[in-house]
């Protein structure tokens, strides 16, 4: 189900300066009665203030990673900038890239690459952080104490989840036998499901499990089915306050060496900060790690649209650690 929240914030940047002087844009207004307006825009009736404040709305949908860093965004631009409101909904990256495209949103949230067809179409995309899917199990797992010592390489996680080779949680560990292995995937088109699939170089719909639509109910089966395998995005796998693994869940780590077991370089699973630490080291394997998006149709004009960016691209990124997200730099939040 997709999860939707709407805040009332401001818009305390000043219109698209900070963004069209970082990353070369344009901006288009005209002014209307003492107040400056878009000229183009999903929002009409979004204008700036002789005062520098902002009014309007900004709306966003799309991949269950990035919702929450998104919320966090929205909650501290709605600090400074109280005239607007920000509308964000979670339902996969296909809705999001559907909606932007479409037009019903001005910012489609993706966890995934675009595809050319998606380019030609008009989508402009703006890296704004950087995370992983990983690979979950139960925290009840019989073989939990084994399994995170011995960890799953990448061919052993391909035999589960593509070729249906490994079908007990014995074989991961080497031997014949035990329990069989109930394994989960995602049903909606969306961002973790292609990099889980990509870190096996074949497509979404080679990808093999019980199919469930979104990030919770894969968290929710795996924590509830002590046999269970899945794969989530690391935001959904550790716990908002506390940066420690959510209750009932936990990472298997991957043996990227192969070696059989996971090595201190290997071992950095203990709270989303190591392992943010991890991925911006390159010591996470990419695929499964990933750039997040915040997508548009064409490049934003719109004032308060542009204002909300350009906090993200900026100041925004200093929420982006402390929400388990690794954060980017100017360079590489450009449009790739």
């Amino acid at each position: 189900m997709a999860r939707k929240n709407t805040y009332h914030t401001p818009g305390g940047e000043k219109p698209c300066g900070t963004l069209a002087h970082m990353l070369g844009r344009a901006c288009l207004f005209f002014v209307v009665g003492g107040a400056m307006v878009a000229c183009t825009g999903l929002h009409s009736g979004n204008y700036v203030a002789d005062d520098g404040s902002l009014h309007g709305r900004v709306s966003l949908s799309g991949a269950f990673a990035l919702y929450p860093l998104a919320v966090r965004w929205a909650e501290a631009f709605k600090s400074e900038n109280p005239g607007v409101r920000i509308e964000i909904e979670a339902g996969g990256a296909g809705k999001g890239i559907t909606d932007v495209l479409t037009g019903q949103v001005d910012f489609g949230m993706l966890s995934r690459d675009l595809n050319e067809a998606e380019l030609e179409k008009g989508a402009v995309p703006f890296v704004v952080a950087k995370d992983a899917v990983v690979p979950t199990v139960s925290e009840k797992n019989p073989h939990i104490e084994q399994l995170l010592r011995h960890g799953i390489s990448r061919e052993t996680a391909r035999k589960i989840f593509v070729t249906s080779e490994v079908t007990s949680w014995g074989q991961v560990l080497g031997h014949e036998g035990g329990d069989r292995i109930h394994v989960f995937t995602r049903s909606d088109a969306c961002g973790a499901a292609e990099t889980w699939a990509a870190w096996f170089e074949v497509g979404q719909d080679e990808l093999k499990g019980d199919a469930l639509n979104g990030d919770p109910s894969i968290a929710s089966a795996v924590a509830s089915d002590h046999l269970a395998i899945g794969y989530n995005n690391m935001g959904y796998v550790y716990d908002s306050k506390t940066g420690k693994p959510a209750a009932g869940i936990k990472v298997l780590s991957i043996d990227v060496n192969g070696d059989g077991q996971i090595d201190p370089a290997e071992d950095f699973y203990a709270s989303v900060s190591d392992l943010s630490s991890a991925i911006s080291q390159g010591k996470y394997p990419t695929p499964p790690a990933r750039n997040l998006y915040l997508v548009s149709r064409g490049e934003p004009s719109d004032p308060v649209v542009s204002a909300f960016l350009s906090y993200v691209l900026t100041r925004g990124q200093a929420l982006n650690h402390e929400a388990g997200y690794v954060a980017v730099t100017p360079d590489s939040a450009s449009r790739h």
